[in-house]
Order: structure tokens, then sequence, then C-alpha cells
């Protein structure tokens, strides 16, 4: 096995690590005991030349088979970039991450800055904090934010930073400008984040602050995770503005066009993954 490379998202190869496959499990809460379950049967299908996409899919399929509440964990990576086509979904799931710190969270705002107005995606205040953050949705993994990203970013943030510092609409308030990705930043874009003073948050990054990290400490996962849901499903609840799997109840599916012989399954599978 040690010969066999694979193909990732960006198209590149690189040496299967069994080793990366297996933190990625245990990272879903799965036991060591499962993981090597998960691990041993894949062997049975893995190959030269095979996409991660569909290593993925298949470790995912196997551990669904096993636990479903792990495997909606595992999935969450994919589960984010189901939330699109649009950018509006992930503001949304952003939003809920931080009001479970204690923000009062409004989405979709336009702010008037000093030079002109700005279209906020989410404006998060508690007592001591206000957070202004830009969501930059992307649907493929193999996407980034570059340097221009934050550069922009943060001539705007500036702008409303300047108008509210003269106006008094910080009260004496921390300002923080946060720009927030479902994928990845390049390198540059991280300099330029912590040169600049501005907070980027990427699936994996910063350490121990990622959105992964924020999505775990939140305990909130998209519906789009739901394995007892088609694409279609998805799309039905995702235009009903329901996002979280916590919101899912028997009346919310009511209103979807998703079948009601599915429903048991479908608010049994949301109410293990939410911990309800």
């Amino acid at each position: 096995m040690n010969n066999i490379s694979i193909i990732k998202n960006s198209g590149e190869r690189e040496s299967f690590d069994v080793n990366k496959l297996r933190n990625s499990l245990l990272r879903s809460g799965a036991s060591h005991d499962t993981v090597s379950k998960v691990v041993d049967e894949l062997y049975l299908y893995l190959h030269d030349g095979m996409s991660s996409r569909k290593i993925y899919k298949k470790a995912y399929s196997i551990l669904a088979k096993i636990s479903m509440h792990n495997a909606g964990k595992y999935r969450l990576k994919n589960a984010l970039l189901e939330l699109g086509p649009t950018g509006f979904p992930f503001e949304h799931f952003v939003g809920a991450i931080l009001k479970t710190r204690g923000y009062k969270v409004k989405v979709g705002q336009l702010i008037k800055g000093n030079c002109v107005q700005h279209e906020v995606d989410v404006v998060a205040e508690n007592e001591d904090t206000i957070i202004v953050v830009e969501c930059k949705f992307h649907r493929s993994l193999g996407r980034k934010s570059d340097v221009k990203v934050p550069l922009y970013i943060r001539s705007r943030f500036n702008d409303i930073y300047n108008k509210w510092s003269s106006d008094g609409s910080l009260k004496g308030k921390k300002y923080e400008a946060w720009v927030v990705t479902n994928t990845r930043f390049t390198e540059d874009a991280e300099k330029y984040g912590k040169c600049s003073g501005l907070v980027l948050k990427s699936w994996n990054y910063p350490f121990q602050e990622s959105l992964k990290d924020m999505i775990d400490e939140a305990g909130l996962h998209p519906v789009t995770s739901l394995k007892t849901l088609s694409v279609k499903d998805k799309k039905d609840l995702v235009e009903l503005d329901i996002v979280l799997c916590r919101e899912i109840s028997n009346e919310v599916l009511m209103k979807s066009n998703i079948k009601r012989s599915k429903f048991d399954k479908i608010i049994a599978e949301a109410h293990t993954l939410a911990g309800i």
C-alpha cells in the first residue's frame, strides 16, 4: 500500500497516507476500533490513481454503516460545500456559530462607512466586542481565497471602523474584522491577515480556532450533513432557510416537498447529529 498514489482535489498526485485518513476519522469522534474497521474495509477498494474524493466517499459509506453520528461529523467539510449555490446559507451558518458564543447576530446588513456604504455578511455584538464578518463561500475544496480577498476586505472594514469611531457607534467596544471561508486561504493571505490585524478563519486555520474547531465547539451541523436526505431534499430545506440539523422538525418538513414516509428517519438522524 505504500506505493499507492492518489489524486487530490487540486489534481496533484501524492502518496496515500493512511495516518491522514485515520486522524480525520478520529476527529469525527469515531473510536480507534471503529477507525480500524473502516480502514481495513477501505483497503479492499483502494487502488493506484484513486481520487481523494472517492476515498472519502467510500470511507464515509463504511463509517455510516457503523455509526451515523460519526459519519455526519466526518462529512462536515463536504456538507458545507452543499450549502450553495449561493453563499447566503453559509452566512447564516456562521452567524449561528457566533450566536452560540453569546453574540447578538444580524445577517446581510447594509452599513454606512466613512466614504461609502458596504454590505456586510454578518455583524455580531456582545457587551465587549463588535465583529464584522465577510463570508467567502466556495463549492469546491480545491478553491482557495488568495491575498486579494483580505486586501479588499481590510479596506472596506477600515472604512466602517473610521465611521463608527467618529460617530461613537463603537461605544468603547473592541472592533474585530473577520473573513471566514469554508475552504482555505493561500499562505500570502494568511500572512497579510496577521500583519493587518484581520482575523482569518478557514476550515483548518488558525490552529485550535479554525472554522472546524468553532463548529465542533458549537455542536452545530448543517442539514446537508444528513445521509437520509437526497440532493433535492437538501435543496428544498436550504431554500426554506433551514440550515441547521437542530432546526428540523415535523412542522418544518411539512413545508417542504420531502416525502412524508421519510420524516421519521430524517428527524431521528438530525436529532442524533445535533445531540437533541
